[in-house]
């Protein structure tokens, strides 16, 4: 019997936690461009738990160049939350279609802090934790991207 390696579980579904900073990095570049409707965010205060709804881009593929670039349903989750706030953002119009940039972590006192994250087109929203506690699962099988391509970063 041999060990498990990293490149055993690349056709996995995705299933990450995050309790500090570098892991928070390791779950922002898995949802890097992932897009979702407004209407797909929850923020369920007496639970202190903000979740999202992401279609979120399969950057850990390796073998896009058999098939086509795929995305796949995922629900980044955040315990601990004791205010939402947003910037940026048409709350009235739950079909505008949010498109994740990236989630970052600033610490407060302690392990107090802020998640940020940002939305394309100049969106934000902060979540304020008494401690971070993040998840990354997907919860569906991948499909083909309607694009057909990979999201693109030109150099800035």
């Amino acid at each position: 019997m041999t060990d498990a390696r990293f490149e055993d579980g690349h056709e996995s579904p995705l299933n990450l936690g995050a309790l500090d900073a570098e892991d928070l990095r390791v779950i922002s570049a898995l949802a890097q461009d992932a897009v979702f409707p407004a209407s797909e965010m929850r923020w369920q205060a007496r639970q202190h738990r903000f979740a999202l709804l992401l279609n979120r881009f399969r950057w850990e593929d390796a073998g896009r160049d058999r098939h086509a670039p795929e995305r796949v349903q995922s629900v980044l989750a955040f315990d601990n939350v004791l205010r939402v706030a947003s910037q940026g953002l048409d709350r009235r119009d739950p079909d505008t279609i949010l498109s994740l940039l990236s989630v970052d972590w600033e610490p407060g006192a302690d392990v107090t802090g802020t998640v940020l994250l940002t939305l394309a087109g100049d969106g934000a929203i902060r979540l304020e934790c008494e401690a971070l506690e993040a998840r990354l699962r997907d919860v569906t099988r991948p499909y083909r991207a309607p694009s057909k391509r990979a999201p693109q970063h030109p150099d800035a």
